[in-house]
């Protein structure tokens, strides 16, 4: 079996599902002739057909309103914004509409549309093309938000989300596109939705995190391990609706948590896991909860997108404030 990237293996999962599914219909900006900005959809349409792979005008709006449209009907339309920054372009499609599509027909009908983004920054994109919106769609009622992190999570979580019959936002994190590569078999077998993974179980601190940020985490947990200190770390994977049970066992074990994410800190996905651990969890909590996160500001160009974005070292000193704590 030959190890893939990320964006291999979502060109894995949405393949698998046009072959074995015919109610699968993938389209979105370039994602056809072009095979997509980042080739995530490279070959589908030469091997699918003009018919289930489209191109569509750059209009996002069109794109969210065609995806709920057609998702009203019982096609699983699984749509591609190209970069998660002009999603905002067809939030009313989503907000107003795909979201809400359940409630209003009082179940009669669904909305099994996946909306697929690539999101976050460390590519040296310009602005509008490095933001990290988790938290505006983790407010919308009646959507998933699903964040990708490794090969193997990408292809299940995304096979998961197309056989889901609600709609589902899809972070893929464009700088772990092709940063690792794994072995990914090609099997069709889904990854649970609505549940954190523990990546690695440790007994000091608990590490939280999702999509691009797993990598740093990883690697901080390791120099930790090298320090005597074993750090448990959490994928949460899907961000809405929260596993908050499995980050709440974790640190009943630890004691101790630091939540790392790339977006800016306020009204953010890590403020409400924060919450919910004060709410929730805050008898066995031996330090506050820190947390590591990019800066209320807009991603900064190229030479300055490393300062904001979460290091390793400002992980390192996040955990360390927390492990003073006797």
């Amino acid at each position: 079996m030959t190890a893939i990237t990320l964006i291999e293996a979502v060109t894995q999962a949405l393949a698998y599902e046009l072959e074995h599914d015919p109610d699968v219909f993938v389209f979105g900006q370039d994602v056809g002739a072009n095979g997509g900005v980042f080739r995530a959809t490279e070959g589908l349409q030469k091997r699918f057909g003009k018919e289930r792979v489209k191109d569509t005008p750059l209009a996002e709006n069109m794109i969210a309103g065609l995806a709920v449209g057609m998702s009203a009907q019982g096609i699983k339309a699984v749509a591609e914004i190209q970069f998660m920054d002009f999603i905002c372009a067809g939030i009313d499609q989503i907000l107003s509409h795909g979201s809400r599509l359940r409630n209003r027909t009082r179940g009669r009908l669904s909305c099994p549309m996946v909306i697929r983004t690539p999101s976050g920054g460390g590519i040296r994109a310009p602005e509008h093309h490095s933001d990290s919106m988790e938290a505006l769609f983790s407010q919308i009622p009646g959507l998933r938000v699903v964040a990708a992190s490794s090969p193997a999570r990408a292809y299940g979580l995304l096979l998961a989300a197309i056989r889901d019959p609600d709609p589902v936002i899809f972070m893929e994190p464009k700088r772990i596109y092709r940063m690792v590569k794994e072995e990914v078999p090609d099997n069709g077998e889904a990854l649970p939705l609505d549940v954190c993974f523990t990546l690695r179980e440790g007994s000091d601190i608990t590490l939280v995190t999702w999509g691009a940020m797993v990598h740093e985490t990883l690697l901080v947990a390791n120099k930790l391990e090298n320090q005597g200190i074993q750090a448990e770390v959490i994928d949460v994977a899907t961000i809405k609706p929260l596993d908050i049970d499995t980050i709440l066992q974790s640190v009943e074990k630890t004691g101790r948590c630091v939540i790392i994410q790339e977006a800016n800190p306020t009204c953010s996905v890590s403020s409400e896991i924060a919450a919910q651990l004060a709410e929730k969890g805050l008898t066995s909590l031996m330090a506050p909860v820190k947390r590591v996160t990019g800066y209320d500001t807009v991603m900064p160009l190229y030479r300055s997108e490393k300062l904001y974005l979460p290091s390793e070292q400002r992980i390192l000193s996040a955990v360390n404030a927390v492990l003073e704590y006797a």
